[in-house]
């Protein structure tokens, strides 16, 4: 495998290169894709009128801990223009927040907390699901390319695309609602991890090529897993370990000492390396196996162990 180490220092001259980016001219419509449990659930499509032809498509999946966050969230805008400045549609959808309401008090209980959150993911992935099938039933019209299709998430989103794309390899019930012939093209996960009951997440079929953003002093979403009997989240190493002997491709953007801040920087700061992976992996079918082991030059020691309990109290204890 390859493996790249880089020792990176950030200084004020990055972020004068941010703001720095450039304007794309991106029409937004919005369409509602799915009624459930008594809510409307809309999608916003993001596109580039001098864009012609077929397009790929990215589903973007917001995060806020199944508890909160939308779809249009400003800071998560730049990313959608830059993708449909590049060729590339953005549907960014809603999806049900099964943790919204949660009994702070049930936060101690593990054993509750595990019912409650296997529901939040599920109906979150169910949601993916049903948005998918309606950019496939209107990929015609918009001019989709359904080979190209793509999902993409932030946190609870990282979350939800993980867990859809592994419930797609192992022919679960609910994917059952797409096309037999179905698949994702390529994952872009930021800060995620895979919720199981059963140990390890397994795979039935190798996944689309994945590029997986994570911190290992991420006390939201677990770098590693946090479990119970096998019971739990298993967050981005573990899942590209299992990559490396499926031999699936995957690049693993792997930071020393950086927390759950990576759920949103890199679709600030790493626009190009997102626009890369989907060049290299998904149009071109590199089969390529990177990690990237990403540290600050300077950087202090930091906590990277947490227990369930850490998890779910940095989440949701008031």
């Amino acid at each position: 495998m390859k493996r790249l180490i880089l020792l990176v220092l950030m200084t004020a001259f990055a972020v004068a290169g941010l703001a720095a980016q450039p304007k794309y001219e991106v029409s937004v419509t919005t369409f509602r894709f799915a009624d459930r449990d008594g809510q409307q659930l809309m999608l916003d499509r993001y596109t580039s009128p001098s864009t012609e032809g077929m397009r790929p498509c990215m589903i973007f999946v917001f995060g806020g801990g199944f508890a909160g966050g939308e779809r249009n969230w400003e800071t998560y805008i730049p990313y959608y223009d830059f993708l449909a400045g590049n060729g590339i549609d953005v549907v960014a959808i809603d999806y049900r927040l099964g943790l919204k309401d949660v009994d702070p008090a049930a936060v101690g209980d593990i054993k509750a907390m595990i019912g409650i959150m296997k529901r939040a993911v599920d109906m979150a992935v169910e949601d993916l699901y049903s948005a998918t099938l309606f950019v496939l039933d209107h990929a015609a019209e918009w001019q989709i390319d359904t080979r190209r299709i793509m999902i993409s998430g932030s946190s609870a989103g990282a979350i939800t695309v993980l867990q859809a794309e592994n419930g797609i390899c192992n022919s679960s019930a609910a994917a059952s609602v797409l096309p037999a012939d179905f698949r994702y093209a390529g994952v872009v996960s930021c800060a995620g991890a895979i919720f199981s009951t059963s140990g390890k997440p397994h795979w039935d079929k190798a996944p689309a090529p994945m590029l997986l953003f994570h911190g290992d002093a991420d006390s939201n979403v677990p770098y590693k897993k946090a479990s119970l009997m096998g019971v739990g989240y298993y967050g981005s190493q573990i899942i590209a370990r299992q990559l490396d002997k499926l031999s699936s491709p995957y690049y693993f953007y792997s930071a020393r000492c950086v927390d759950h801040s990576l759920a949103v920087t890199p679709l600030e700061d790493q626009l190009d390396l997102i626009l890369q992976f989907i060049n290299e992996y998904v149009f071109s079918e590199r089969r390529l196996r990177i990690t990237a082991d990403v540290e600050s030059l300077g950087g202090s020691r930091c906590k990277t162990h947490f227990s369930i309990k850490d998890y779910l109290r940095t989440n949701y204890a008031e």
